[in-house]
């Protein structure tokens, strides 16, 4: 009878740690759920009232993070009028967004001339953004839109092709998205169209 108590007691005593153990894990598991999910949690006074908003996983939101960086660039750097100040301050702002290979391309329509053709032909230059594709995997983007060149005598539709690669950075107040476009190039300029406008 000894023998069976003992066991008995050794049974109950082992099975009392086996159960506080497991009890201790889930409350655990469930106290980190709880931390991570309140971490996820801000809350906003409105006139004293509290107002939860959500955060979300950047993550979650990248691709359209890296679209809007992508079109923000092409506006910023195709979109001119003929003022060089404004013209050189576009591209300072674009420069921001992109590596060298931004630069290089801003060079050689430099030193061709395109430019300054702008300002002797007093062009107004817009673009109008058709699609980006992202791919997500290989962070690499193909943008397509049509450049409008705007000048006294005519008005010119163009094609435009371009595709990069896409790199993760620190934000900041020039690089709101936290993107940096990389081996920039153009893949297709063309004109679509060459309507002359009425000089009467």
């Amino acid at each position: 009878n000894i023998e069976n108590k003992i066991r008995l007691a050794l049974f109950i005593a082992l099975g009392s740690f086996i159960t506080s153990v497991a009890i201790a894990l889930i409350v655990s598991v469930y106290a980190y759920k709880q931390v991570s999910n309140a971490r996820e949690s801000i809350y906003i006074l409105d006139n004293d009232i509290p107002i939860l908003a959500k955060q979300t996983n950047m993550q979650l939101n990248r691709p359209a993070e890296y679209k809007a960086h992508v079109d923000l660039f092409h506006s910023i750097f195709f979109s001119l009028t003929p003022d060089d100040k404004y013209i050189d301050y576009q591209m300072k702002r674009a420069m921001y967004l992109i590596d060298e290979s931004g630069a290089l391309q801003y060079n050689n329509l430099k030193e061709k001339g395109f430019f300054a053709s702008v300002l002797s032909s007093s062009s107004v230059l817009t673009i109008k953004t058709d699609s980006i594709h992202i791919d997500m995997l290989k962070k690499h983007f193909i943008y397509y839109g049509k450049q409008i060149i705007e000048r006294r005598s005519s008005i010119v539709t163009r094609s435009l092709i371009t595709e990069g690669d896409l790199k993760d950075i620190p934000r900041s107040d020039n690089n709101s998205h936290g993107v940096l476009i990389k081996n920039w190039k153009t893949i297709e300029n063309k004109d679509l169209s060459n309507v002359q406008k009425n000089t009467i």
